[in-house]
């Protein structure tokens, strides 16, 4: 069990999207409120984004990361795991459109709710990514030692938590902002965003001072992250019309979205694999597939399918790693040509996404979502 890669691959959740107000009842009262069907469609995809992306870089580093190791694997590998790459920048964006948006913080206690939704299941799901390494022994130190460096995120028990360990501090440091505007005083959360600033190196010098090793501290966000959350809500938060609400616009936007898939594919190839999710064309990308689809409008029948697929993204990101390191230790090998390895990209994917999400869809009923997300 060792650290996150610096470039993770795309793994991200966002909590079930708040309604947000529309015009007033002229009659009084207060506003109706508005569900945002294409956000919910937006973080489905996402969903499935993640699940797609993290099947292709399995079958890249099943061959070495070269198509010397096997070139139908790696293609379909690395294809698969570029056109997932959109999903990380539109998940920040939306927790973005969330905090700032969709529905602010009014105090701490909100947010503190708000918080307990996400740290609780990532607590759970560390223990639970503890044991199955342990019982499939693939752990490199102790239980205890890796729950305590968990702790400080030195240490992430599964690869694709590391979003949550940003997640949570960007989500912090719009909600102070957002608090502070509205006229509140968050003291307690000015403290901890304090913490998380000092902690890093803190430990660090305690470390030297007292010659102990303590773990690295690895709470904490990118500049990346902290942007793509800003522009996000901004462009969500556009009104219909503004971005991609017309025909021509989502044409224009989907093609963006081609192109920059292209050089995202041909840059992971040529250039660098993994590619930063800070690099313009996974920024390029993502706005692509965020602005065709920007007010979308879904059929009445589907929205209520659609919302409960959504909501339940969130646990099927927690758990899709599980079910995705079974697959691939089962079915994916170097040896396959490339239409038989994208064949299997596609059922290994599919595959995925359909117990991921129809766990995810299971214990929601019954009522576990809070403890597993």
């Amino acid at each position: 069990m060792t650290a996150s890669p610096p470039v993770p691959p795309a793994s991200s959740p966002v909590p079930p999207v708040p309604s947000v107000p529309v015009a007033a009842d002229p009659r009084g009262g207060r506003p109706p409120r508005e569900h945002r069907h294409d956000i919910d469609l937006i973080r489905l995809l996402c969903s499935v984004g993640v699940i797609l992306c993290h099947t292709g870089s399995a079958f890249v580093n099943a061959v070495g990361r070269e198509p010397s190791g096997g070139a139908g694997t790696y293609w379909a590998g690395l294809v698969a795991d570029s056109a997932g790459r959109f999903a990380v920048p539109l998940f920040f964006a939306i927790a973005g459109w969330v905090v700032l948006v969709g529905a602010p913080p009014k105090d701490g206690a909100q947010l503190r709710r708000r918080l307990v939704r996400i740290v609780l299941p990532l607590a759970v799901w560390t223990a639970l990514h503890l044991a199955w390494g342990r019982l499939r022994g693939t752990n490199d130190d102790p239980v205890g030692d890796l729950a305590l460096d968990s702790l400080f995120a030195s240490v992430r028990p599964a690869y694709h938590l590391w979003y949550l360990y940003a997640y949570i501090p960007v989500v912090m440091v719009l909600a102070f902002v957002v608090l502070v505007r509205s006229g509140r005083r968050p003291w307690g959360l000015g403290a901890a965003l304090l913490v998380l600033a000092a902690a890093p190196s803190l430990l660090g010098d305690l470390s030297r001072l007292t010659g102990a090793e303590l773990p690295r501290f690895g709470w904490g966000f990118g500049p990346y992250q902290l942007i793509y959350a800003v522009l996000g809500a901004f462009l969500l938060a556009l009104p219909a019309g503004a971005a991609g609400a017309t025909g021509r616009k989502r044409l224009l936007w989907t093609l963006v979205a081609l192109v920059a898939l292209s050089a995202v594919i041909g840059y992971q190839y040529r250039v660098h694999y993994a590619i930063p999710y800070a690099n313009v064309l996974v920024a390029l990308f993502g706005a692509g597939v965020l602005l065709s689809l920007h007010r979308l409008r879904i059929p009445e029948g589907l929205r209520p399918r659609l919302t409960r697929l959504a909501d339940a993204s969130f646990g099927a990101y927690l758990v899709h790693v599980l079910v995705l390191g079974v697959l691939t230790d089962l079915f994916v090998s170097p040896g396959p040509s490339l239409p038989s390895a994208a064949a299997l990209m596609v059922a290994v994917t599919a595959a995925t996404t359909l117990l991921s999400f129809g766990a995810a869809l299971l214990w929601g009923r019954l009522g576990m979502s809070r403890v597993l997300g």
